[in-house]
């Protein structure tokens, strides 16, 4: 089960990967918000950081408008490692290197084509688990 949420500037993309991974077959976790009203991000960021962190859901994915403060909302959340993607690449890596367990995207900084794209990559990303690696990770997860 995947994690999602958004603040109202990145609800249109928030939608648009919910329907395209539940035609792959992926459930969701639609943690809101549910309109393009105005609202505030940090309470979706923390909504979809504790369900990851519990362990209600294996991943998550947050949307607003640049990524950067949805993401900085997830990382407070002890266990969690968000990290903000504009390319496929960073999200590889991320996954690969930091083991991230979120994914922030900025929905006016991607569109929706490599905002997918950035998605599949990340989802389908297995954590490298490669000595070094892991004990940075392990470091990060003290501090």
């Amino acid at each position: 089960m995947i994690a999602i949420g958004s603040d109202h500037g990145g609800y249109a993309l928030k939608q648009k990967v919910i329907g395209y991974l539940e035609k792959k077959g992926v459930a969701c976790e639609d943690m809101g918000c549910h309109s393009e009203d105005s609202c505030d991000y940090p309470v979706f960021g923390h909504a979809v950081a504790k369900a990851v962190a519990d362990g209600r859901c294996e991943k998550g994915i947050v949307i607003c408008t640049t990524g950067i403060g949805i993401s900085i909302s997830a990382n407070k959340i002890p266990g969690i490692r968000c990290a903000l993607c504009g390319d496929s690449l960073s999200a590889k890596l991320t996954r690969l290197h930091n083991d991230a367990n979120m994914l922030a995207m900025g929905a006016g900084i991607v569109g929706e084509n490599l905002a997918l794209e950035i998605v599949d990559v990340f989802l389908d990303t297995p954590f490298s688990g490669e000595e070094r690696h892991s004990r940075r990770v392990q470091l990060i997860e003290k501090i």
